[in-house]
Protein backbone atom coordinates (compact mmCIF):
# COMPACT_ATOMS: atom_id res chain seq x y z
CA UNK A 1 0.00 0.00 0.00
CA UNK A 2 1.31 3.82 -0.75
CA UNK A 3 -0.21 6.96 0.59
CA UNK A 4 -0.79 9.46 -1.85
CA UNK A 5 0.79 11.76 0.69
CA UNK A 6 3.63 11.39 3.10
CA UNK A 7 2.40 11.31 6.51
CA UNK A 8 5.14 10.68 8.55
CA UNK A 9 7.08 6.99 9.77
CA UNK A 10 4.29 5.91 12.57
CA UNK A 11 1.31 6.76 10.47
CA UNK A 12 3.27 4.16 7.51
CA UNK A 13 4.40 1.60 10.07
CA UNK A 14 0.44 1.45 11.45
CA UNK A 15 -0.76 1.40 7.92
CA UNK A 16 1.63 -1.52 7.47
CA UNK A 17 0.75 -3.38 10.87
CA UNK A 18 -2.87 -3.62 9.48
CA UNK A 19 -1.65 -6.29 7.28
CA UNK A 20 0.14 -8.59 9.09
CA UNK A 21 -0.48 -11.82 9.05
CA UNK A 22 2.39 -13.79 10.12
CA UNK A 23 3.76 -14.71 14.08
CA UNK A 24 6.62 -12.16 13.51
CA UNK A 25 6.83 -8.63 11.55
CA UNK A 26 10.36 -7.00 10.49
CA UNK A 27 10.37 -3.27 10.11
CA UNK A 28 12.60 -1.90 8.41
CA UNK A 29 13.22 1.53 6.33
CA UNK A 30 12.46 1.82 2.92
CA UNK A 31 15.84 3.71 2.35
CA UNK A 32 17.84 0.31 2.10
CA UNK A 33 20.66 1.73 4.82
CA UNK A 34 19.52 -1.41 6.10
CA UNK A 35 20.72 -4.73 4.63
CA UNK A 36 17.79 -7.26 3.98
CA UNK A 37 20.79 -9.85 4.27
CA UNK A 38 20.98 -9.40 7.79
CA UNK A 39 17.26 -10.75 8.54
CA UNK A 40 17.90 -14.47 9.83
CA UNK A 41 20.25 -13.01 12.28
CA UNK A 42 17.23 -10.99 13.55
CA UNK A 43 15.23 -13.73 13.81
CA UNK A 44 17.67 -16.10 15.10
CA UNK A 45 16.69 -14.63 19.08
CA UNK A 46 12.81 -15.40 18.58
CA UNK A 47 13.97 -19.35 17.91
CA UNK A 48 17.02 -19.27 20.33
CA UNK A 49 15.54 -17.32 23.45
CA UNK A 50 12.00 -16.66 22.76
CA UNK A 51 12.30 -13.04 22.16
CA UNK A 52 9.77 -10.87 22.19
CA UNK A 53 11.28 -7.55 20.54
CA UNK A 54 15.05 -7.20 18.36
CA UNK A 55 16.43 -4.50 17.38
CA UNK A 56 19.63 -3.97 14.84
CA UNK A 57 22.15 -2.27 16.32
CA UNK A 58 24.55 0.35 14.34
CA UNK A 59 26.48 0.13 17.14
CA UNK A 60 27.77 -3.43 18.27
CA UNK A 61 29.55 -3.87 15.06
CA UNK A 62 27.91 -5.46 12.07
CA UNK A 63 29.63 -8.57 10.92
CA UNK A 64 29.59 -6.79 7.03
CA UNK A 65 30.08 -3.10 7.22
CA UNK A 66 28.80 0.18 9.18
CA UNK A 67 28.94 3.43 7.28
CA UNK A 68 30.35 5.91 9.87
CA UNK A 69 27.54 7.86 11.04
CA UNK A 70 27.46 11.86 10.71
CA UNK A 71 29.07 13.15 13.90
CA UNK A 72 25.65 15.30 15.13
CA UNK A 73 23.48 12.19 14.28
CA UNK A 74 25.51 9.75 16.27
CA UNK A 75 25.21 12.47 18.78
CA UNK A 76 21.33 12.62 19.21
CA UNK A 77 21.00 8.98 18.82
CA UNK A 78 23.42 8.06 22.02
CA UNK A 79 21.41 10.89 23.89
CA UNK A 80 18.21 9.98 22.78
CA UNK A 81 19.04 5.83 23.58
CA UNK A 82 20.15 6.97 27.01
CA UNK A 83 17.10 8.55 28.09
CA UNK A 84 14.86 6.15 26.87
CA UNK A 85 17.31 3.50 28.79
CA UNK A 86 16.33 5.96 32.03
CA UNK A 87 12.96 5.44 31.10
CA UNK A 88 12.70 1.87 30.67
CA UNK A 89 15.28 0.40 32.52
CA UNK A 90 16.56 -0.98 29.10
CA UNK A 91 20.31 -0.85 28.15
CA UNK A 92 19.79 -0.43 24.26
CA UNK A 93 22.52 0.24 22.36
CA UNK A 94 20.51 1.83 19.12
CA UNK A 95 16.77 2.55 20.40
CA UNK A 96 16.55 5.07 16.87
CA UNK A 97 17.47 1.86 14.62
CA UNK A 98 15.33 1.56 11.52
CA UNK A 99 15.41 -2.01 12.18
CA UNK A 100 12.96 -3.69 14.53
CA UNK A 101 11.19 -7.23 14.58
CA UNK A 102 8.34 -8.12 16.86
CA UNK A 103 5.86 -10.93 17.92
CA UNK A 104 3.06 -9.63 15.40
CA UNK A 105 1.12 -10.05 19.06
CA UNK A 106 2.91 -7.65 21.16
CA UNK A 107 3.40 -5.27 18.29
CA UNK A 108 -0.33 -5.15 17.97
CA UNK A 109 -0.94 -4.61 21.64
CA UNK A 110 0.37 -1.34 21.37
CA UNK A 111 -1.89 1.45 20.44
CA UNK A 112 0.40 3.70 18.40
CA UNK A 113 -0.48 7.27 18.58
CA UNK A 114 2.67 8.67 16.87
CA UNK A 115 2.52 9.83 13.12
CA UNK A 116 6.37 11.13 13.16
CA UNK A 117 9.96 9.50 14.02
CA UNK A 118 8.43 9.77 17.66
CA UNK A 119 6.95 6.41 17.34
CA UNK A 120 10.49 4.63 17.98
CA UNK A 121 10.70 5.67 21.66
CA UNK A 122 6.87 5.30 21.85
CA UNK A 123 7.31 1.49 20.61
CA UNK A 124 9.92 0.67 22.93
CA UNK A 125 8.66 2.39 25.98
CA UNK A 126 5.76 1.00 25.34
CA UNK A 127 6.81 -2.41 24.69
CA UNK A 128 9.28 -2.18 27.79
CA UNK A 129 5.99 -1.43 30.24
CA UNK A 130 4.41 -4.79 28.47
CA UNK A 131 7.62 -6.62 30.09
CA UNK A 132 8.23 -7.84 26.68
CA UNK A 133 11.90 -9.93 26.53
CA UNK A 134 14.06 -7.20 24.45
CA UNK A 135 17.48 -8.48 22.18
CA UNK A 136 20.00 -6.64 20.47
CA UNK A 137 21.89 -7.52 17.28
CA UNK A 138 24.64 -6.19 15.28
CA UNK A 139 23.69 -5.48 11.72
CA UNK A 140 25.27 -4.10 9.00
CA UNK A 141 24.55 -0.29 7.92
CA UNK A 142 24.85 2.42 5.04
CA UNK A 143 24.17 5.23 5.94
CA UNK A 144 23.08 8.41 3.97
CA UNK A 145 23.77 12.17 4.04
CA UNK A 146 21.52 14.81 3.41
CA UNK A 147 22.75 14.94 -0.32
CA UNK A 148 22.28 11.66 -0.84
CA UNK A 149 18.46 11.65 1.11
CA UNK A 150 18.44 11.59 4.18
CA UNK A 151 15.19 13.25 6.06
CA UNK A 152 15.89 13.29 9.92
CA UNK A 153 15.90 17.09 11.28
CA UNK A 154 16.75 18.47 14.43
CA UNK A 155 13.18 18.96 15.48
CA UNK A 156 12.66 15.24 15.20
CA UNK A 157 15.41 15.19 17.98
CA UNK A 158 13.09 17.36 20.22
CA UNK A 159 10.25 15.50 19.42
CA UNK A 160 11.54 12.04 20.88
CA UNK A 161 12.51 13.71 23.62
CA UNK A 162 9.17 14.95 24.48
CA UNK A 163 7.67 11.21 23.18
CA UNK A 164 10.23 9.96 25.95
CA UNK A 165 8.70 11.91 28.11
CA UNK A 166 5.12 11.83 27.78
CA UNK A 167 4.91 7.45 27.32
CA UNK A 168 7.35 7.36 29.99
CA UNK A 169 5.16 9.16 32.69
CA UNK A 170 1.67 9.16 31.59
CA UNK A 171 0.87 6.57 29.55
Amino acid sequence: MKHEKNYGKGFAIKTGLNKVRGDIVIIQDSDLEYNPLDYKKLLLPFYEADADVVYGSRFLGGDRYVRIHLFWHYLANKILTFLCNIATNLNLTDMETGYKVFKTNKILNINIQEKSFGIEPELTIKLAKNKCKFFEVPISYNGRNYDEGKKIKLIDAFIAVYCIFKYSLFK
